[in-house]
């Protein structure tokens, strides 16, 4: 009888031992590492407040960005400017249809997609294109005299050519924040 009780008592000691230990094994594992060219591996929580297909859009700029040879400071600001011009939705309607504004010489805007590009930045479908707007985007930061010595929302202002040149400096922490996570090995 003693020997069952023992039994039974090293048996419930163990599975208590087992129901404490192994979820705190697990709470130590490394979580799922976020690969730049799988969105199934962004997560789902996001990163600092974006995710989903604002996420995809952060990739697509980021991969962009490398393979026109800009490293992470031209992907954070890529997607800094994203995120000031569209929340990093692809968008097809701009100014003109949310607030009424206007270009400077009076005439009606014409911006659309990712980085709200009018038409002088090519067709709709290249400006409604993820990858052939961040090419677009960057092909003109190329051409930024210094662009990596100048504060980020200045540089980004002299290719957006908007009304505020520190309007995109609200979005740093958080371009920063995607662009780091988004870039680790996976």
């Amino acid at each position: 009888m003693l020997v069952r009780i023992a039994i039974a008592a090293g048996a419930v000691t163990l599975t208590a031992l087992a129901a404490i230990l192994i979820p705190l094994g697990l709470a130590h594992e490394k979580p799922m590492a976020i690969c730049l060219s799988d969105p199934t591996t962004f997560p789902e929580s996001g990163i600092a407040g974006w995710e989903g297909e604002q996420l995809d859009n952060a990739a697509t700029i980021m991969q962009t960005a490398t393979t026109l040879g800009f490293g992470r400071d031209g992907q954070i600001l890529g997607v800094m400017t994203a995120m000031g011009e569209s929340s990093l939705r692809n968008i097809d309607y701009g100014d003109w249809e949310t607030s009424g504004f206007t270009n400077p010489d009076g005439s009606r805007t014409t911006s659309i997609g990712l980085f709200q590009q009018q038409d002088w930045w090519g067709s709709a479908e290249q400006r409604m294109d993820p990858a052939t707007a961040a090419t677009l985007f960057y092909q003109r930061l190329a051409r930024v005299p210094g662009w990596q010595d100048l504060d980020r929302s200045l540089a980004i202002h002299r290719v957006q050519i908007n009304l505020d040149p520190t309007y995109y400096t609200r979005y740093a922490e958080d371009a920063v924040a995607v662009v780091d996570a988004m870039s680790e090995p996976c």
